[in-house]
């Protein structure tokens, strides 16, 4: 008989009292890879003794919730849908979440490279057609996204499964999430009054403007881990050029050496080491493909190291991301688009980061109090 985890209950706990703050009535939603069954189990049980009327379980991320993400079901549909079924609406699965209050996903994907091989401009209509679901859960429920260790997120990051999970485990219920928000307010508020940002570094010089947006304090609300400030873009503010420190990931697919050029918002050249033609193809996905859609900054300190997952790497504490494509009503982006691919700048190694003429922050460590 395996021994539990106590971290496992901690986490639970985390995503149902804090992030998405259960109540009484709720009627929710869990989907997760089958992998995941533990915390399934630990977070449908504090849903019960939260009060929820009606919980139900979806295992194995189906289509409907995700074109992005790799699941059994998402593989054999992309080989085998028609053309038909690929742009067919999942009325079904609409109506199921207009009918829920509370989405918790969890991740333990068997195999993060189950849809390297699928052609993206499939992925990227599929992302279409579900995008109104998707609007639908992220602006009329309470949500969350997290993962649970499991032996193939280990594997990408490079970690046995115990660094792993203790990697973590660090990163979310390790962290005091109250004295982070108060930390990140500050932060929030000088975005806030902010007009022109810089980001400098190796093979970087990128202007942007963020006046008249809305920052917004990621605490532990939508993802945890959490621990970024995030805001939109002027859509047609943004001129220079920015490589990425990282591979962008994209349907379990890697881009090398990411560079784009902006001019007047728009990016004008995008090239890489790897996969250059699929990256051109992705961004031309819509008119809003090609345009910042989000601006935000990695403020998780206990999230050192890139593992090849964006629900961790854009949090890095020492990073700012640009997601290209669609912006956040939130944040007042005005900028529309099936795409929201987030890419990330590691500033800890000669990097800067200007707030109208003013150095904030530099190799990664901030110089203005938070």
């Amino acid at each position: 008989m395996s021994l539990f985890d106590p971290r496992v209950s901690r986490l639970a706990k985390l995503l149902v009292n804090h992030s998405i703050k259960a109540k009484k009535g709720d009627r929710a939603i869990i989907a997760a890879d089958y992998a995941a069954k533990p915390l399934v189990k630990e977070v449908y049980k504090e849903l019960l003794l939260a009060g929820a009327s009606e919980i139900r379980v979806h295992y194995d991320f189906e289509d409907q919730w995700s074109a992005r993400y790799y699941s059994e079901l998402n593989e054999v549909f992309y080989k085998y849908a028609s053309e038909k079924q690929l742009t067919s609406f999942p009325k079904t699965a609409l109506y199921e979440i207009k009918n829920s209050d509370v989405w918790v996903a969890i991740r333990a994907t068997a195999n993060t490279r189950g849809l390297t091989n699928i052609d993206p401009v499939k992925i990227s209509t599929r992302a279409k057609v579900v995008r109104p679901l998707i609007d639908w859960r992220v602006e009329k429920t309470r949500w969350i996204i997290t993962n649970f260790p499991v032996e193939s997120l280990a594997q990408e990051a490079d970690m046995s499964l115990s660094d792993y999970e203790d990697f973590v485990y660090a990163g979310t219920i390790g962290i005091n999430w109250n004295e982070l928000y108060k930390e990140q307010e500050k932060l929030r508020k000088i975005v806030d009054r902010t007009k022109e940002v810089q980001i400098v570094g190796i093979d970087t010089d990128l202007t942007l403007n963020i006046q008249g947006r809305k920052a917004v304090n990621g605490s532990g609300q939508f993802n945890m881990p959490d621990g970024e400030v995030f805001t939109s873009v002027v859509e047609d503010s943004t001129n220079g050029f920015i490589s990425y420190s990282y591979p962008a990931l994209y349907s379990g697919k890697e881009f090398h050496a990411v560079r784009l050029e902006f001019k007047k918002g728009k990016v004008v050249s995008a090239t890489a080491t790897k996969g250059e033609k699929d990256l051109n193809k992705i961004l031309d996905i819509d008119p809003g493909g090609r345009y910042i859609g989000e601006f935000g900054i990695g403020n998780n300190f206990k999230i050192n190291r890139f593992v090849k997952d964006i629900l961790f790497d854009e949090k890095i504490g020492g990073t700012v991301h640009l997601a290209l494509g669609k912006g956040y009503k939130e944040t007042l982006s005005k900028n529309k688009s099936a795409l929201h691919w987030d890419m990330i700048k590691n500033l800890r190694e000669s990097g800067e980061l200007w707030f109208d003429g003013k150095l904030v922050q530099k190799n990664g460590k901030w110089l203005i109090k938070l």
